[in-house]
């Protein structure tokens, strides 16, 4: 359905930083910059991109807006939680099952600059 999905960011370093950590620990890694303005991951083509506003405004976050990456097991949602932590993230919602199916198990951080991304797992434990 999608090709790649974006977030503005207002500090390309510190949110590669953040980024290099959590998706890091989630299997994806930075595959390098786009160009000046932005940075992009995935596992083998750019699937995800941080960048600076095209139209040269700061960055927002979305209000009701969550970027969901898919975690192998539960181990790694906590391991995307925790490098989020130590990276310059804040918690929106700790690493624990969610009631909406019986194997959901996400966490949920905002990034340096306010977006809020999310990991989750459908796996029996």
């Amino acid at each position: 359905m999608f090709t790649h999905l974006t977030v503005g960011s207002n500090d390309l370093k510190r949110s590669a930083k953040f980024y290099d950590a959590v998706l890091g620990a989630l299997g994806s890694k930075n595959l390098g910059p786009m160009g000046e303005n932005g940075v992009m991951y995935g596992k083998d083509s750019p699937q995800f991109i941080v960048l600076k506003p095209a139209n040269k405004l700061p960055a927002t976050y979305a209000n009701g807006g969550t970027i969901g990456f898919a975690a192998p097991n539960r181990n790694a949602v906590h391991a995307f939680h925790e490098a989020g932590l130590k990276n310059g993230g804040t918690c929106e919602g700790p690493p624990g099952p969610r009631s909406f199916t019986p194997t959901a198990y996400a966490a949920y951080l905002r990034d340096p600059d306010g977006n809020k991304i999310c990991a989750y797992c459908f796996a029996k434990e």
